[in-house]
């Protein structure tokens, strides 16, 4: 029997207008909309229809827009019987949508959580600039010697942030330890490599500065053990209990998101269908790239909603 699994975007996938269609569509997606402009005090559906661009893409703006439009999506999604998954995962900030699809935390504790996280992350990118880069073309062993090679050259830090699919992988740290891998890269014969438009070090060090403080939020909120196995950035595996939920979302701040290894976990339990749920289809052509001979699709606006729904739920 063929297994799906939930799939949740991270920061990149966000654009003015998303989610607008769905709010004058579905009633459940406007009450997620709606809730969620009563837990954080003012109207981020407004940004998330209307913008201005550089506000929804400030950090601390993003990750709660993009939480809240996967998890509008997935309301819409389930007010149909949608068929239950096998598993659920996100990539980076999309780890909280999933726990939300699994029933392991509450959406308004999520969001809570996912706008402290984005606050603090913008704290750390000004008390430790960096950014991030990604680089195509090449394999994970040369791209991790070239990081060991800068760090060695600056002094600095930089490192794998995500491993996203094979040929593209991201890397995070100072601008300057930043800057000479870009070169180390080029001269390796990556295909490209690509400054990305952040103002932080994701996944790197440079985020270790935030770490208690974004400790004592996570264990501030009430979790449950996973309804739906979650299989976690950090590890590449799921996750079991409360404990390693707090863990993996304290440890994922600073460590590489081993998206590869998550896909081909779920791969090896058995899903043979992916379905994308948030802004955008970052995911689905990641995976395209990870293995051509699974089902992909993403749902990310009405119209996917309507064609998915038509088909029963099932691919």
């Amino acid at each position: 029997m063929s297994q799906t699994a939930f799939l949740f975007p991270g920061q990149g996938s966000q654009y003015v207008g998303m989610g607008q269609d769905l709010y004058e569509a579905h009633p459940e997606a406007r009450t997620t909309f709606d809730q969620a402009d009563t837990v954080l005090g003012f109207a981020l559906s407004d940004l998330c229809f209307n913008g201005p661009e550089e506000t929804l893409n400030d950090t601390i703006n993003t990750q709660p827009a993009i939480f809240v439009t996967s998890v509008a999506l997935l309301r819409a999604l389930e007010s149909n019987r949608l068929q239950a998954p096998g598993f659920v995962a996100g990539h980076s900030l999309g780890e909280y949508s999933a726990l939300v699809a699994a029933g392991a935390m509450d959406f308004a504790a999520g969001l809570q959580l996912v706008r402290e996280r984005g606050r603090l992350m913008k704290e750390a990118g000004e008390r430790s600039p960096g950014g991030m880069a990604a680089v195509l073309g090449l394999e994970v062993e040369v791209v991790n010697e070239l990081c060991r090679q800068a760090r060695k050259e600056t002094g600095g830090v930089i490192q794998v942030a995500n491993y996203n699919s094979p040929g593209q992988i991201v890397i995070s740290g100072d601008f300057r330890a930043r800057d000479v891998a870009i070169e180390l890269a080029k001269a390796e014969g990556a295909r490209r490599v690509v400054s990305l438009a952040v103002s932080i070090a994701a996944h790197s060090p440079l985020m270790e500065c935030i770490v208690d403080e974004f400790r004592q939020a996570v264990e501030a909120v009430e979790f449950r053990r996973p309804a739906v196995p979650v299989v976690a950035n950090v590890s590449a595996a799921p996750l079991e209990s409360v404990e390693a939920i707090q863990e993996e979302l304290v440890q994922q701040l600073t460590s590489p998101v081993r998206w590869v290894e998550s896909v081909w976990y779920m791969i090896g339990q058995g899903v043979t269908d992916f379905v994308e749920i948030g802004p955008k289809d970052v995911l689905m052509k990641l995976m395209r790239r990870i293995d051509k001979s699974v089902q992909a699709m993403s749902v990310g606006d009405v119209t996917a909603i309507d064609s998915k729904q038509k088909q029963g739920g099932e691919r």
